[in-house]
């Protein structure tokens, strides 16, 4: 059975075989047997990385250093609350604090960021944090919730997410307020120009 490790837009951590393009964590969170446990993070530090590392490779989910996750794109990972990883991702994570800078006027350092996207991912039952938003206005890369599903936001289009990949899309609607999973931060450090990492089917 596949492990529980991989990461929706939604946040939920779930057992499925997809395959991703980038991993990440939020802290030790499994238990033995790579068992997912109740906590869903450790710490506000919730990062996105790469997968090949300078050839290194571990078993996932052993030991107790990190719980591996995965996600299908970045888009995903920043839906999910997560941000480039300041290590492994440098210039990834320099552009997107140059665009926090952009977007806000100051430049924090990462635990400030951290503290800030928190409070914008996660309320205190583990709910995902959403916010309404006119869709004219979104930057390429957020997700939406349509029709109750989750969709990624591209320029002309929309495209149903799946774990697997992006489904056929549908025009992009011109107009009107929908529901914004990815964190309100991250939505401004996207206007004000850091696009994400988009999944081959949707490009």
């Amino acid at each position: 059975m596949p492990l529980q490790n991989r990461v929706l837009p939604t946040g939920d951590i779930v057992s499925i075989s997809a395959r991703c393009t980038l991993t990440g964590n939020r802290g030790i969170i499994h238990t033995e047997g790579r068992i997912l446990g109740a906590a869903r993070w450790t710490h506000k530090a919730w990062i996105c990385c790469v997968l090949d590392w300078q050839g290194r490779t571990r078993d996932v989910m052993t030991g107790r250093n990190w719980t591996e996750l995965f996600f299908l794109d970045e888009a995903v990972a920043f839906a999910a609350g997560h941000r480039p990883c300041g290590y492994c991702r440098r210039k990834a994570y320099t552009q997107y604090v140059d665009a926090w800078q952009i977007a806000t006027g100051d430049r924090p350092k990462a635990p400030q960021m951290d503290a800030i996207l928190h409070t914008s991912r996660v309320h205190r039952d583990r709910t995902q944090v959403t916010f309404l938003d006119d869709i004219a206005s979104l930057p390429r890369g957020a997700f939406i919730r349509w029709h109750d599903l989750p969709h990624l936001v591209m320029d002309h289009k929309i495209y149903p997410y799946t774990p697997e990949g992006y489904k056929p899309p549908s025009p992009r609607p011109r107009c009107g307020k929908v529901d914004v999973l990815t964190p309100a931060p991250t939505v401004k450090v996207m206007r004000a120009g850091y696009t994400p990492m988009i999944h081959p089917s949707a490009v």
